[in-house]
């Protein structure tokens, strides 16, 4: 870093990295003679929350009970293998100094030579710029592209940084001589060197900010990337395990690497300077840097490199372990810069090595020095721990979110007389999990059952209480129960879940013969009626008190359900938000329903498109809840498709419904289905009219289907079973199986429905 002319007051008083001595030592620092300081021995160790200062280790973070390779053990063995010192066998390592008691040794991160052409600050590449302690890396100018995220400006907010004081100077050229004619040389390089381990110091916090910044994992691995390109590298590689273990799940099979990303400068001049991105499908490292690099790597067990990510520390790319580890990694075939200009640094997370990354610095840039394995370790262990986060964080989001689809039916049915749509968002992609459902139950007589529901809260137990509120729900509709006696037993079931369990829902019956919708409301909004005309209203449903209150009748009200409406049912975080309340928003569906029919003249407007048009009202501020929409298109059944008769229960009565099932079919053209019909039609009426002691009801219906509906006032269900041959009966509801297209039974609160349905000849037309 080059020295700029200030006072000698100014220098005395500026705070270094370096300034505090242990206590235990003694006696103040000196430099050796040649005048340039120990770089182990003048910077003292940032300490934290999470990373302790161990003892005669620099930057160390205390391990765990094993080192080995896939076995438990904490990422701070990263930087304390690294604090050691460079490994043996390195050119430039120098000798480990005695630190003495502890505090000494959280000086060990050291001060670079001030003296060196490859100083940090003096060369581009190194640590040269401007930093900013609050924010991210302070790339050069000419480093970034405008807009890349890491420049200048992410930390505090509207923070400037002051221009530097002066020029950098070339390799190899001597710190200015300060103005002050009493400074002597030495004391302006141990202000040099103070100066550069400050330089380290910021680097790395703000490089480990704009690490754990990232949420998913390729987040993480972009801010390891774009934090050290090119401030601290001139290219990076970063191999993760595929797959990447979870958790303590111990991985069966070979570890595998993939390389996940790479990052380089541009080689040639006529880039302007831009770093050009270079994605794992294309791992280039350029002619300067060892050209192409393999995306897949198996480490065989005893090999260079299972050795090299068991010990854990970083490595020159001269050492001897890394001279056999690297070939493994990234092929036989890749040339490397020669001298200490490749860095081998494993990743360690909580548990096990879960990758690599690789350092590299061109031949025509300054190597790198002793000091910079430890900056290496500190980027590997953010890297390694951010990279555990986000694949435990990615498993329990793909729990959620599986529980939450779950929870939501699959597809909708598709009942007689009436046409679904829905649409479920939740509040943001890392809250997936939440109370909104929504549901439509196919009933007896053709009738369906429409239920919209949201339960308070956004977790995973509030999830797991709507999937037992729908269940709930699904089971109290196959008993037919009036939509008032569904909220009512649903409330006693949320009371039993807990005190504190409350949700709000509204439960619908329409009946498209009748061309009638029964609705009961627990404290939900209100639902839209869209009529055929292009008429919006908000239906006058009783509110009612939520689900889990306790001690609440519920009402329900019958109302017209004409063909061609579109009845529309949601919950409240399509129509509340921060900046808007609930009966704004209301009326602000209505008059986008009444917009969205205007477009398409009489007729209705489809389903699907007109849920995306209600959808596209929620502006940015909208999204605080999860939102469920659920939207019916009755087309109701015409009086002339329906046949509906009262048989008293007789001995004569199977003949007389033969008769009049024949009739109908004469009416409708399908004499085809005569013979089929009629023997049908006899069996499941002979069984009811054996035990039915009031009128036995018997109904055709003709849509896409032919129906027949046989109910009586028994509530024991028919069962299916292979009669014996000596058997007198029990072969009825054989013959329906084989002959009828489905086939059903439905207990009534008073009584049963036995159901059968025919396909229609080809070439029908209704």
């Amino acid at each position: 870093m080059t020295e700029h002319p200030t006072s000698h007051e100014t220098r005395q008083s500026a705070p270094t990295a370096a300034s505090s001595a242990s206590p235990a030592a003694g006696t103040a620092e000196t430099a050796p003679p040649d005048g340039v300081p120990d770089p182990r021995s003048a910077l003292q160790q940032p300490v934290g929350d999470d990373h302790d200062p161990a003892p005669g280790t620099g930057f160390a973070v205390r391990g765990g009970d094993d080192n080995g390779f896939g076995e438990a053990g904490t990422a701070g063995e990263f930087a304390a293998a690294a604090s050691a010192g460079p490994p043996g066998g390195q050119g430039d390592a120098e000798p480990a100094a005695d630190h003495g008691p502890a505090g000494d040794g959280a000086r060990a991160y050291g001060a670079a030579r001030a003296s060196r052409d490859s100083s940090y600050g003096a060369c581009a590449g190194s640590y040269g710029g401007s930093y900013d302690p609050y924010g991210e890396v302070a790339m050069p100018t000419e480093g970034r592209p405008d807009g890349e995220p890491g420049v200048r400006g992410g930390g505090r907010s509207g923070a400037e940084l002051p221009p530097p004081a002066g020029p950098p100077q070339p390799p190899g050229v001597p710190p200015a001589r300060s103005a002050h004619p009493g400074e002597s040389t030495e004391s302006r390089e141990v202000t040099a060197a103070r100066q550069a381990s400050g330089d380290r110091l910021r680097f790395i916090g703000a490089a480990t900010r704009r690490i754990a910044r990232g949420i998913d994992l390729d987040e993480i691995v972009l801010g390891l990337c774009r934090a050290t390109v090119p401030t601290f590298a001139d290219a990076i590689l970063v191999y993760l395990r595929d797959p990447l273990p979870v958790g303590d799940e111990r991985p069966t099979g070979p570890v595998v690497l993939r390389l996940r990303r790479t990052d380089r400068i541009p080689e040639e001049p006529d880039t302007n300077g831009l770093r050009l991105p270079v994605l794992p499908a294309q791992p280039d490292l350029g002619p300067a840097m060892g050209g192409s690099a393999a995306e897949l790597s198996e480490v065989r067990p005893g090999g260079p490199l299972a050795e090299v990510l068991r010990g854990v520390r970083p490595l020159f790319g001269e050492a001897q372990a890394a001279r056999t580890a690297l070939p493994e990694l990234l092929g036989p075939d890749t040339r490397l810069p020669g001298g200490h200009r490749v860095i081998l640094a494993p990743l360690r997370g909580r548990r096990r090595v879960i990758g690599a990354a690789v350092f590299l610095r061109r031949p025509d840039r300054p190597a790198f020095e002793p000091d910079d394995l430890l900056v290496a370790a500190q980027l590997a262990t953010h890297t390694a721990l951010g990279v555990d986060k986000a694949v435990l964080y990615g498993r329990e989001a793909y729990i959620a979110d599986a529980l939450q689809r779950t929870m939501l039916p699959d597809s909708l049915p598709q009942p007689t007389g009436v046409r679904l749509a829905s649409r479920y968002l939740p509040a943001a992609e890392t809250a997936r999990v939440g109370g909104d459902w929504y549901d439509a139950i196919p009933l007896p007589g053709s009738r369906v059952a429409l239920v919209v529901g949201d339960v308070m809260g956004h977790s995973m137990t509030s999830a797991a209480i709507m999937g037992q509120l729908r269940t709930t729900a699904q089971t109290l509709a196959g008993l037919d129960l009036p939509p008032q006696e569904v909220l009512h037993h649903l409330d006693e079931q949320a009371q039993r879940l807990g005190s504190d369990r409350m949700a709000t829902c509204l439960y619908a019956v329409y009946d498209p013969v009748a061309h009638r919708i029964i609705v009961a409301n627990a404290g939900h909004p209100p639902p839209v009626m869209l009529h055929r005309g292009g008429r919006a209203e908000v239906l006058r449903v009783p509110p009612g008190a939520p689900i889990g209150v306790g001690g609440v009748d519920f009402e329900a009200v019958e109302l017209d359900a004409p063909a061609g409406a579109t009845l529309v049912l949601y919950t409240d975080g399509l129509v509340e938000s921060r900046i808007r309340d609930v009966w704004t928003g209301i009326e602000q569906l209505r008059e986008r329903l009444a917009e969205t029919a205007r477009l398409t003249g009489p007729n209705p407007p489809p389903l699907e498109p007109m849920c995306d048009e209600v959808l596209d009202m929620l502006g940015p501020g909208d999204r605080d809840d999860d939102i469920a929409l659920l939207a019916a298109r009755f087309d109701g059944i015409a009086p002339s498709d329906v046949a509906y008769w009262y048989l008293d229960p007789k001995a004569q009565t199977a003949g007389q419904a033969r008769r009049l099932a024949r009739r109908a079919l004469v009416r409708w053209g399908l004499e085809e289905l005569s013979d089929q019909l009629e023997l049908l039609v006899s069996e499941v009426v002979t069984n009811a009219v054996r035990y039915a002691e009031r009128p036995v009801t018997l109904r055709l219906l003709r849509t896409d289907v032919l129906r027949c509906e046989v109910g009586d006032d028994v509530p024991q269900l028919p069962r299916l079973r292979q009669a014996r041959p000596s058997d007198e009966g029990g072969r009825g509801l054989y013959l329906v199986n084989r002959m009828a297209r489905r086939w059903g039974a439905t207990r009534l609160s008073m009584g049963k429905v036995v159901w059968f349905e025919l396909s229609m000849p080809p070439g029908t037309r209704r």
